[in-house]
């Protein structure tokens, strides 16, 4: 895993994949993070989720209480801004999730064949679903009801569960925290998602914004066990580009991150969107990108439309997110899927139906998932192929255009860079296949008996031993 992983960083070639390095991301130096890098990209499939006081109202993640131009509010404080701040800000006094139960979270994710789950322990917000001593704003405050359980440290609960289905464990934190005043100083009002004082100006408040998250970070990294991927979000807080900035917001990335390793050695650290040193693998939004990309990524996508939980929301179909899953991976990606558990403290049943859906496929395909790599030519029509990292055996997904699989009496395999094939073979059956090889191509034939409806769902998964 960690040749593998070596090669695709600085353009080598291995197996059948060749790929270049890409401007702006930097491979990390600290052989530990790279075998951590290299067993994360084998796992996969991950589970994402953001939670907060905000679930109550299914209103989106924090940024209804920022004043960009762009954003939208609704509901009986949306005339007036300051009401509707006050109004969200007072929502920990009546956050009680009573249904919280990772364990079940924990068993349903496992059995749609995920591998890690990256939690929301801080949005923009600044609300902490940790047991921070840096702030009162935090789900085991006394103000807040659910601080009289004894499951009310939510991340600890979280991460423990998970840990314990042998998930890798990644926490998400907002660099932002528009609670702080030393972020959104209170004697200024907001002006938008930035900081709103001079940083320039006023060094010694943002010192003090500085040594906030540090500690914050650091509650994080010695509090809560083993944890693989600090996953920090709200990319504008960097160091700036323009010279002399008055609204420079360096949070000294550098020592975060030396502090992290050293309780957390080997952590993957996604400073997303920022690049450079501490950004290890970095993470295309709500999209898929159309070919193999020459450094570790992941795709983070909503199953619904929303990030955070939405009363009737609209989920992806189980065919369409295995569409989603197979599409990333042959492309070399990670699929990181969110859902947002509501107020009360449980998901939509229907995002159980999903991973269920998605369960059930796994477990006669998922071998062509875990712990594959991409293969030229990648995809090739409804065709997309994975090759596996320690075996002699290409994967070919073809993808049905619904959930019914009827397969056609031939189908043409595009196979680059084999000599000779040994055995095909379609999963989750057991009746043999015919097929002809030449180089570069290789024809199956499909008998009538496997091509009824009913045989197999979402997509048929072709093993090919060379």
């Amino acid at each position: 895993m960690q040749r593998y992983l070596i090669a695709l960083l600085l353009g080598l070639t291995i197996g059948h994949v060749t790929v270049q390095a890409q401007d702006g991301y930097r491979a990390p130096k600290d052989t530990l993070v790279m075998r951590s890098l290299a067993q994360w990209q084998d796992r996969k499939f991950g589970l994402f989720m953001h939670w907060g006081p905000y679930s109550q109202w299914g209103a989106a993640e924090s940024w209804t209480i920022c004043p960009d131009d762009w954003v939208q509010r609704s509901g009986p404080f949306s005339n007036s801004y300051f009401e509707y701040k006050q109004a969200y800000e007072h929502l920990p006094a009546t956050f009680n999730p009573v249904a919280f139960h990772p364990e079940k979270w924990a068993a349903a994710a496992k059995e749609a064949g995920m591998r890690y789950v990256v939690f929301t322990t801080k949005h923009h917000d600044g609300f902490c679903m940790f047991n921070t001593s840096q702030t009162d704003y935090k789900i085991t405050s006394q103000a807040v009801p659910f601080s009289a359980d004894a499951r009310s440290n939510i991340t600890k609960e979280i991460f423990d569960a998970f840990r314990k289905d042998s998930f890798f464990i990644g926490a998400y934190f907002s660099k932002p925290d528009w609670h702080s005043e030393y972020f959104w100083w209170p004697y200024f009002p907001p002006k938008d998602h930035n900081v709103n004082y001079s940083t320039v100006k006023y060094p010694d408040r943002w010192q003090k914004f500085r040594d906030f998250t540090f500690h914050q970070i650091e509650e994080l990294m010695t509090g809560y066990g083993k944890v693989d991927i600090l996953w920090l979000d709200g990319g504008w807080v960097r160091p700036s580009s323009k010279a002399n900035d008055p609204y420079e917001m360096d949070i000294r990335m550098d020592k975060i991150a030396d502090m992290a390793r050293q309780h957390q050695p080997g952590l993957i650290i996604v400073d997303r969107t920022v690049g450079g040193g501490f950004e290890n693998y970095l993470t295309p939004e709500q999209e898929v990108p159309d070919k193999p990309l020459a450094y570790p990524w992941e795709t983070c996508m909503t199953m619904g439309t929303s990030w955070s939980y939405k009363p009737g929301d609209t989920y992806k179909s189980v065919h369409d997110l295995l569409g989603l899953l197979v599409k990333i991976v042959s492309r070399g990606g990670n699929f990181l899927l969110n859902v947002g558990p509501d107020g009360n403290g449980d998901w939509d049943p229907v995002v159980y139906q999903r991973l269920k859906g998605i369960g059930e496929w796994m477990k006669i395909n998922r071998e062509a998932i875990d712990g594959s790599r991409p293969v030229a030519p990648y995809s090739a029509g409804n065709i997309y192929l994975t090759a596996s990292a320690n075996r002699p055996v290409i994967y070919a997904f073809w993808l049905s255009g619904n959930e019914e699989v009827i397969l056609p009496a031939r189908i043409d395999l595009p196979v680059e860079g084999i000599r000779r094939i040994s055995s095909v073979e379609l999963l989750g059956v057991k009746e043999s296949l015919k097929w002809q090889f030449t180089p570069g191509r290789l024809t199956a034939q499909i008998p009538p008996s496997l091509r009824q409806q009913g045989i197999l769902k979402n997509s048929a998964v072709f093993k090919i031993t060379y």
